[in-house]
């Protein structure tokens, strides 16, 4: 042992480039466990303990007895590039297959043919992949030294950050011989998702049991370094107007992050503006330039990247500064996640939560469209019972489910053994699939519970660290002594009138561009609608506009208000409040258009008819203006469902207007001059793309789009 702890410890200060470096408490023992043992093991330790050491030095060490290469299964591309940068300092020979190098899958290949890899590193969608499952997958599990599970939470239900891919490695933990080492590293579990992981990576034969066959170690999780602090600001304005004035009193560089891509994108707007150096980093930001972002973080070439949760797991920058929160994540386990990035390198690093009122509502959106449901899994296994093998375009044609739930739907159905991805798309196994309702009633719960603590948190008098790792079931949860409860405010309450109006300007913005829709979605014969292929010009809208996004920092309050339900879930019929009057006025004002149109028609409204005419002949008035009336809508039309995908969306709209008689005879006393088409709120943009069609065959020259919000 005292040899193999030699080597490893050799191994560790190549990794860590200091030849004085030593193991902390708890490292030398997982590494035994694994290589001296070959058992399973869990480690649960906070970000910057050196979870990754364990791995890089057990790897090797496995490689030296004569074992073959350690499969890493991580979730982020960045984690991945992080991850191979730091084992060729320790000699490990790493490699990456993922969509980022796709170019370079064939050396990977023949090196691992060669056996010249020490160490794979893989996406758990990989493990899906019909090619590198049925080529690479068993011989690396024939030969494979260790499996590693990073971020492992995300195997559980009850993780925050739960993933159906990573549902799939508790297959192929099940299928390893028992002497096979396993290791899954979290910095974020509580007692649930402890006891749930370490079920599934025991092995088989020695009864399951966390407890019997899994070395289990956590440790400490505070963060000495982390000063905590929540100020409340009523208002976004005031929370903008804070940040951008006291943004450059925080030390170093660090992250912003925003619950949504529009708040993100206004926030950085605004910070810019105010003469600081940052930069929005989304789920719309294209991969190259995240690259590009990371890598400016790092350097410390901008204050911050204002994110939102895209810039997640494994991003690795040992002295980031602070983090700071414009909105407050749903649960107090993925807070820690996200501010436990800060602070690893320094003796001192800022984290301030600053919440707004409407943070619930985005938590509730976000956990709803995440959860399959009996009717939606029903519907794609009826779709995939005829034995053929059908893409995901080619399901949603078949499906009334939208691309991001469908795919998200087909993972659960594939990890459970309904349905298999193969080449060329989906199939069904024949395998039954039963909905686990008390399963997922469970889950729903349990993220109630998250986001009730969330909200406790908030409005703490006793310590906040406490709080956050008594979240994570740490038995070594104490008062931290530093944060504004334990300590009292560090941080500035002040907002400059000056600044606050500044931020109000740039938040009182309207006028967000709509993109026409150009081409038909595919399947609509299947459908019973005769559309396909790209929309003519003739019978394209133009591009539209609204006041703003239902997300944004700025008008999306107002919006989201103006659009809420009853208590029974009426949408309620309202006068348009004078303030969102005037900003529509404001976005036609502003519009650039070709050549100004001269008649408004509206679309017919289900649930807010009184608003929707209104405001069209309100506009009518204001710019002097034909009003030609609505289009005819059909007999018992009901309220359309925004969850339905767009083939289901265009077949509900195809015969549901028509251009009655007296709109035909007013749009041909026009004689094709341009016509202004007036909506509450775009979803889909499909009605849009109907509507202009209908009124372009029937005379209309160009179709200008106006609404008032864009969902989204």
């Amino acid at each position: 042992m005292s040899d193999l702890r030699s080597q490893g410890l050799e191994i560790l200060r190549r990794l860590t480039g200091r030849r004085d470096a030593d193991f902390h408490p708890g490292q030398w023992e997982a590494i035994e466990a694994l290589v001296a043992g070959h058992r399973r093991a869990l480690v649960v330790e906070r970000t910057g303990w050196g979870k990754s050491a364990v791995y890089f030095v057990a790897a090797l060490l496995q490689r030296r007895a004569g074992f073959g290469p350690t499969l890493i299964v991580s979730p982020l591309l960045a984690l991945m590039r992080d991850q191979v940068a730091a084992a060729k300092r320790a000699g490990v020979r790493a490699a990456a297959i993922s969509s980022a190098n796709v170019t370079e899958w064939d050396e990977i290949r023949e090196r691992l043919a060669s056996d010249s890899v020490d160490v794979l590193l893989v996406s758990p969608e990989r493990l899906i992949n019909p090619r590198f499952a049925a080529e690479q997958l068993p011989e690396l599990v024939e030969r494979m030294g260790m499996l590693v599970i990073d971020e492992a939470h995300c195997i559980s239900d009850w993780g925050h950050d739960f993933r159906p891919d990573y549902r799939r490695i508790r297959d192929l933990v099940a299928g390893l011989p028992a002497d096979v080492p396993v290791l899954a590293t979290t910095a974020t579990a509580n007692s649930r998702v402890v006891t749930d992981v370490a079920e599934q990576i025991a092995p088989a034969d020695r009864g399951g049991a966390p407890d019997d066959g899994v070395f289990v170690l956590r440790g400490p999780l505070a963060r000495d370094s982390l000063r905590l602090g929540v100020l409340t600001l009523p208002r976004p304005e005031l929370r903008l107007a804070w940040l951008c004035e006291h943004l450059g009193e925080l030390n170093g560089s660090g992250i912003i992050y925003c619950l949504t891509i529009s708040s993100a994108e206004d926030t950085a707007r605004a910070l810019t503006e105010a003469g600081h150096e940052v930069r929005a980093y989304t789920g719309r930001t294209d991969p190259d330039e995240r690259t590009e972002l990371e890598g400016a973080l790092k350097d410390n070439r901008v204050k911050a990247l204002v994110a939102t949760s895209a810039l997640g797991m494994g991003f690795d920058k040992p002295d980031l500064g602070f983090v700071v929160h414009l909105g407050a994540p749903s649960s107090p386990v993925a807070y820690y996640q996200q501010v436990g990035r800060a602070g690893r390198a320094t003796d001192s690093a800022d984290v301030l939560l600053l919440p707004g009122p409407e943070d619930r509502d985005i938590w509730r959106y976000f956990a709803t469209s995440s959860m399959p449901s009996q009717e939606r899994a029903d519907a794609v296994l009826a779709a995939l019972a005829e034995g053929s093998t059908l893409s995901t375009p080619a399901l949603e044609a078949r499906v009334d489910i939208r691309r991001s739930p469908l795919e998200l739907l087909l993972k659960v159905l594939a990890v459970d053994g309904a349905v298999e991805r193969v080449s060329g798309g989906w199939r069904a196994t024949g395998t039954p699939w039963v909905y686990d309702a008390e399963r997922y009633g469970r889950i729903a719960a349990a993220r109630t519970a998250e986001q009730d603590a969330m909200e406790r948190y908030e409005h703490l008098d006793s310590c906040r660290m406490a709080f956050l790792t008594t979240q994570l079931d740490d038995p070594d949860a104490s008062a931290c002594g530093r944060c504004d409860v334990c300590a009292g405010q560090w941080y500035p309450t002040d907002v400059d009138p000056d600044q606050q109006s500044r931020a109000r300007d740039t938040l009182d913005r309207v006028g967000v561009p709509i993109d026409p829709r150009r081409s038909w979605p595919s399947g609509l014969d299947r459908l019973g609608v005769a559309l396909k292929g790209r929309i003519p010009p003739g019978e394209q809208a133009e591009e539209g506009r609204v006041v703003a996004r239902l997300s944004d920092l700025g008008w999306g309050g107002p919006l989201r208000d103006l659009f809420r339900s009853d208590e029974q879930g009426v949408p309620l019929d309202t006068e348009l409040p004078a303030p969102l009057a005037g900003a529509c006025l404001r976005v036609l004002a502003e519009w650039d258009w070709p050549r100004r149109p001269v008649a408004v028609v509206c679309v017919p409204s289900v649930s807010r008819p009184h608003l929707v005419s209104s405001v069209a002949e309100g506009i009518a008035r204001a710019g002097r203006l034909a009003y030609l009336g609505a289009l005819d809508l059909a007999p018992g039309a009901g309220l359309l469902d925004a969850r339905v995908n767009s083939a289901f969306r265009v077949r509900d709209l195809s015969d549901r207007f028509w251009v009655g008689e007296q709109l035909a005879a007013g749009l041909e006393g026009l004689s094709g001059a341009p016509v202004l088409l007036v909506d509450d709120l775009v979803t889909s943009r499909w009605t849009i793309a109907v509507a202009a069609r209908l009124l372009r065959r029937a005379g209309a020259g160009a179709v200008l789009p106006f609404a008032l919000g864009l969902s989204g």
